[in-house]
């Protein structure tokens, strides 16, 4: 609930508190009529009446149609003004910047995706406003359209310095001018996260871990990392580097020191795609062609898929030896993400793990079952495990679903 001006339990606050009700109702259902606004409120019809004057007035609701094929006259249906503000996200990574636009009801209504491969180092702000205005261009919109931009990337903007850390490998990000040089190129509220903070975001609102106050996401794709809500809460570390588990220190890898400069570390070399493609090669197995995280995750996919055909269904295609080296790779990618996850949740003892990026969840049900597996024997607490169920871009998901929550907090306070 947005922070209400005024007593509490003054006709003003208790009419902006029933507003943010009704609005929020609007936004679950899609459409409602005034009756069933009162009845899911328990707001009198007349109260109801006046409720949705005072909002269709403010702009925050329309009218939109009537009630059809049932006894009686038709009643009159609202919804939520998705003109009343619109918010933009953006995913960052080495190869590409991806951006969305979506309306204060959650529609997406514009995006763009801006190739930065091999772009010169110092362009990060132009890079920026260049997929920004392609996502507002989109949408049919203007960017002074836009109530808030929430931009994700890889490590975390330190808040004591403004500098991005625990990202070497992200090129003409490490200025210590870029967020005032953001801030003056697009002169609305900003904010950064690190892109797993976000996909977990995405998952707490509408995926996995809808209703979960306690979880950690264990995310798999160019790199290792993990993002942790506690009670409810992302948790960002002093530093902003909460979550920087590729580093983390395992059994079965070399010590890495000086890992800021290697840009890698234990957990990564034992589970990250990379460790996949050396585990494959180790048994034999073909790597496919193509970027490290997609080669890990075709790998993966196809040893899930010989996981479940089982022997009497893939003989056309291989020998059992094939066969065996594709069990094998689940079985050693399994162990290797369960050692990382026994010490995180031996410190943290979460509710639930969501395992996601396109490399772990390429396994599927298999590894999952066999992380879950090698995990009861390694640690003493035995969280839940599920794979991520945000299918499509979960970063850019996130920081529209964060964009949004800040927004609609703002534009639905009516006791202003």
């Amino acid at each position: 609930m947005a922070r209400m001006a005024g007593t509490p339990g003054t006709p003003r606050v208790l009419r902006a508190m029933n507003d943010r009700a009704a609005l929020d109702l609007l936004l679950e259902h899609g459409t409602l009529s005034r009756t069933r606004i009162g009845k899911l409120t328990g707001l009198s019809k007349p109260t109801a009446s006046q409720l949705l004057a005072r909002l269709e007035a403010a702009g925050l609701v329309l009218a939109t149609g009537t009630t059809a094929g049932r006894p009686g006259p038709n009643a009159q249906l609202y919804s939520v003004n998705p003109a009343a503000a619109h918010v933009a996200g953006l995913d960052v990574n080495t190869e590409r910047i991806r951006a969305a636009v979506a309306d204060i009801t959650g529609r997406t209504v514009g995006s763009f995706r801006l190739p930065t491969p091999h772009r010169k180092a110092g362009s990060a702000v132009e890079h920026v406003v260049q997929a920004v205005d392609g996502a507002v261009k989109a949408a049919g919109l203007a960017r002074t359209d836009l109530h808030r931009i929430v931009i994700g990337t890889p490590g975390a903007f330190d808040p004591s310095t403004g500098r991005l850390r625990y990202a070497s490998h992200l090129p003409g990000w490490h200025s210590p001018a870029l967020l005032d040089e953001l801030a003056a190129a697009l002169p609305m509220p900003l904010e950064y996260d690190n892109d797993v903070n976000l996909a977990a975001v995405a998952e707490q609102r509408i995926g996995a871990a809808r209703g979960h106050d306690d979880f950690v996401m264990l995310w798999n794709e160019e790199g290792l990392g993990a993002a942790i809500v506690l009670g409810g809460r992302l948790h960002r570390g002093w530093t902003g580097g909460a979550g920087e588990v590729g580093f983390l220190p395992v059994p079965g890898t070399p010590l890495v020191r000086n890992v800021t400069k290697a840009n890698n570390g234990g957990f990564q070399e034992l589970a990250g795609c990379n460790a996949v493609l050396r585990i494959a090669r180790e048994l034999g197995i073909e790597v496919p062609a193509g970027s490290q995280p997609d080669a890990a995750t075709a790998l993966l996919c196809r040893a899930a898929a010989v996981h479940q055909e089982g022997a009497e269904h893939d003989g056309a295609e291989q020998d059992g030896g094939d066969r065996a080296a594709y069990l094998e790779l689940l079985a050693r990618c399994a162990t290797g993400h369960a050692v990382g996850l026994a010490s995180i949740v031996s410190l943290l003892d979460p509710e639930l793990i969501v395992l996601a990026g396109n490399v772990t969840v390429a396994g599927g049900e298999p590894l999952r079952a066999l992380i879950q597996s090698e995990l009861a024997e390694l640690a003493v607490p035995r969280p839940r495990l599920v794979l991520g169920a945000v299918e499509m871009h979960p970063v850019l998901t996130g920081a529209l679903e964060s964009a949004l929550a800040t927004t609609r907090d703002e534009v639905f306070d009516t006791s202003r």
